[in-house]
């Protein structure tokens, strides 16, 4: 059986969870007063989660990708440009969603591989 590694919150998620070969990433928000600060927040933070398991964002296979304005998607492929290399993106969902909290403008999930 594999042993299951989390990183707990105060809240009912992990914010991530090791199964295997692969972590699997709560949802993962950045502050910032703008959408772009936000972005760039929201992608180290799961930068920062990942180094917990020795990886990297490379390790990312794929991310969900939630927007409260459609209007932010342009800024969002910006962003992650400056975070991936073109041939090395997750594969990636993104869609629109309200939050609860009202300043928040995207949260990221994603599923990591490491071998």
């Amino acid at each position: 059986m594999t042993t299951l590694k989390r990183m707990t919150t105060p809240y009912s998620y992990s914010l991530a969870v090791e199964a295997g070969d692969f972590i699997f990433l709560g949802l993962h928000r950045g502050g910032g007063a703008d959408f772009a600060t936000q972005c760039n927040n929201t992608i180290k933070y799961m930068e920062n989660t990942l180094a917990e398991f020795g990886l990297t964002l490379e390790h990312l296979v794929k991310v969900n990708v939630w927007l409260k304005h459609i209007k932010d998607l342009p800024t969002m492929e910006r962003q992650f440009g400056n975070f991936f290399a073109s041939d090395k993106f997750p594969a990636r969902m993104t869609a629109t969603t309200e939050f609860i909290d009202q300043d928040c403008l995207l949260m990221i999930d994603g599923i990591a591989y490491h071998k």
